[in-house]
């Protein structure tokens, strides 16, 4: 026997708000059921039948193509049929459902259907962001909560629809969403312990850096901007969730909680926060493509509007000087870590959007313009290697290949990143800045190596920040490329 929430029966919307509060009702019922009974578990009482909620889910059933939706990137299903979602985190994820509401209501003019989905909420998802519940029970005990509640169950929460890889079953409705609630809900747990903030705290454009210097630098600026009473900006947050607030702007009642952690986290995550969520994360993923990967695994379902990655890189050809940028418009993948789901043939395309904005910054930071522009950056391939030490292997294989590729720059992130762009619908773009040239004898030394870091790292992160004031400035109609749509691809952003 199972205890679960009142019977909720679905109920059919045609306005997008009415949905949403429907979602929140069914979702705030079942983390309201799960969390009293995980009270009363911890307190010893012992359970009489299975504790279960279910998450809601939304639906939408057409009968018809819709052809002007030909040139939007999301929005509309692909074909009739049936296709639904399990939604979860209502609160975090409210304008975004309501966005992605409306725009299936404007484009199908059917109504959607709401109601509670098969997928169990596991115990774990139901946590409040301050609970710490396993630690007040004995081993034993924990062990016990799986015969009382539902644990997160992997099958559950793989990227098939993502990759492009999962089979319709029988009588199954096709999906509205690269992602099933379990698996957003285990998306956000893993950042909070990799990043040391909280998921809500993240802003929809994201750098990425592999090197602690432009994180520090960047906290300089996020502090400064925080005693200016005319910041864009209205919040500075740092890992454990330490938030500075813009110069005139009250605490409010979360902020207390907020704790510097002892040691940082394993890839620590800062956020200049803007109302309208169009703010700044830069996380600090630290070396190579594991992390890389692990990270825009996670981050993707927050369905960011753009990640970029500015890092530092081998120079690979003998006319680049240090200090000199790199655009990547295409990429070598020998970092290994998205084999399996993202094959080698699948072409990494260069976006547009991404690529004029990250080019008009470096021009605006920098100064420079025509032949001078050129002069420090260069538009090519970059290449990413799993092996740190790619330089040692016997017979040169590796500058072959690299040679055969026309590949300008090399480092261990910049593909990771824009594939898992690519496989997530992420707009995604790289700017590399040349550190080394170990083919030709320059390599980093010590003292050498600081000097270089003062004197690029403040310029290049203005240019990452430049790049996103940039592409704020755009729709998200005109980021989201087609270019990243599959032949049946998801209505959800």
């Amino acid at each position: 026997m199972l205890k679960t929430p009142p019977f909720i029966a679905p109920t059919r919307h045609t306005d997008a708000a009415s949905a949403l509060a429907q979602v929140q009702h069914i979702y705030n019922l079942s983390i309201t059921h799960l969390r009293e009974a995980l009270q009363q578990f911890v307190a010893g009482k012992e359970p009489t039948q299975r504790i279960r909620a279910c998450y809601p889910f939304v639906r939408i059933q057409t009968d018809s193509v819709v052809h002007e939706g030909l040139h939007l990137s999301f929005g509309f299903v692909a074909e009739p049929g049936r296709y639904e979602t399990s939604l979860t985190s209502p609160d975090l994820f409210g304008n975004y459902y309501l966005e992605q509401f409306q725009l299936l209501l404007a484009n199908h003019n059917v109504p959607l259907e709401v109601g509670v989905s098969s997928h169990p909420i596991p115990i774990h998802f139901s946590f409040g962001n301050s609970d710490h519940i396993e630690g007040e029970m004995s081993a034993e005990r924990r062990q016990r909560m799986r015969d009382v509640f539902d644990l997160p169950d992997l099958t559950s929460m793989d990227d098939g629809i993502a990759n492009g890889t999962r089979e319709k079953k029988s009588g199954e409705a096709m999906p509205l969403s690269l992602f099933t609630a379990p698996r957003v809900d285990y998306s956000l747990h893993r950042l909070r312990h990799y990043s040391g903030t909280r998921p809500e705290w993240f802003q929809n454009f994201v750098l990425f850096t592999n090197y602690q210097f432009y994180i520090d630098e960047f906290i300089k600026l996020g502090r400064q901007a925080m005693t200016d009473p005319n910041s864009e900006y209205i919040a500075f947050v740092e890992p454990g969730n330490v938030i500075t607030r813009r110069k005139g702007l009250s605490a409010q009642n979360d902020d207390a909680l907020g704790v510097a952690p002892p040691r940082l986290p394993q890839m620590p995550a800062y956020h200049l926060i803007r109302a309208d969520r169009k703010g700044i994360t830069m996380v600090n993923i630290g070396v190579g493509p594991a992390n890389a990967k692990n990270i825009t695994d996670h981050i993707a379902v927050l369905r960011p509007h753009a990640w970029i990655m500015l890092g530092h890189c081998a120079g690979l050809r003998n006319s680049q000087q240090l200090g000199d940028y790199v655009l990547a418009h295409a990429y070598v993948r020998e970092d290994h870590v998205l084999d399996e789901e993202l094959p080698l043939w699948v072409p990494i395309p260069a976006l547009s959007e991404i690529q004029r904005a990250l080019e008009q910054a470096v021009a605006d930071v920098t100064q420079c313009k025509g032949a001078e522009l050129k002069r420090i950056m260069r538009t090519g391939t970059v290449a990413s290697t799993d092996n740190r030490n790619w330089e040692l292997l016997p017979d040169n294989t590796p500058q072959r290949r690299f040679s055969q590729s026309r590949a300008v720059a090399l480092d261990m992130e910049s593909a990771t990143i824009a594939a898992n762009g690519f496989r997530f619908r992420v707009p995604y773009g790289t700017l590399l800045c040349v550190s080394d040239k170990p083919l030709h004898g320059e390599i980093k030394l010590p003292g050498m190596a600081n000097h270089f870091y003062r004197d690029r790292v403040d310029q290049h992160l203005r240019i990452g920040m430049r790049t996103i004031e940039l592409l704020r400035s755009q729709t998200l109609g005109q980021l989201q490329s087609r270019k990243l749509r599959s032949f049946a691809e998801v209505a959800f952003q």
